[in-house]
């Protein structure tokens, strides 16, 4: 039987160990931290008239200059306060939404270019 020398057995362990100390490629990415929105104001599928307020909060890592809403596709003009690490977002729907469903649309960036998207549905009555 052949007799095996210690050295080569050690420099083998380290080479193996310093190839697994690299991980994969998606290990060494940086995470994606979506933007995450929540308290949207009216609730989801509640009745609301045209021109009604609408309102929502939007996480502290958002950018708020990146806020976009829109409404059957309509951009929306919004005001974003900052308010306790998050941001406070409101807006006005359009008034040429009559007797319909329409879902509030919310897009942004957050860092890393991760965007984030949510939204929720009102009915508008007349």
């Amino acid at each position: 039987m052949k007799s095996y020398n210690p050295l080569w057995i050690l420099m083998l362990m380290v080479a193996t160990t310093n190839v697994w100390a690299y991980g994969s490629s998606s290990s060494s990415k940086k995470a994606c931290n979506k933007p995450k929105f929540s308290e949207f104001a009216p609730a989801n599928n509640a009745e609301v008239t045209a021109k009604s307020a609408f309102s929502f909060t939007a996480s502290g890592n958002t950018n708020p200059e990146s806020i976009i809403v829109t409404v059957k596709d309509q951009p929306v003009a919004v005001t974003v306060t900052p308010k306790n690490q998050v941001f406070q977002v409101a807006g006005t729907l359009p008034d040429t939404l009559k007797g319909n469903f329409a879902r509030i649309s919310i897009t942004a960036d957050g860092p890393n270019q991760c965007k984030g998207s949510d939204g929720w549905l009102v009915k508008i009555i007349e």
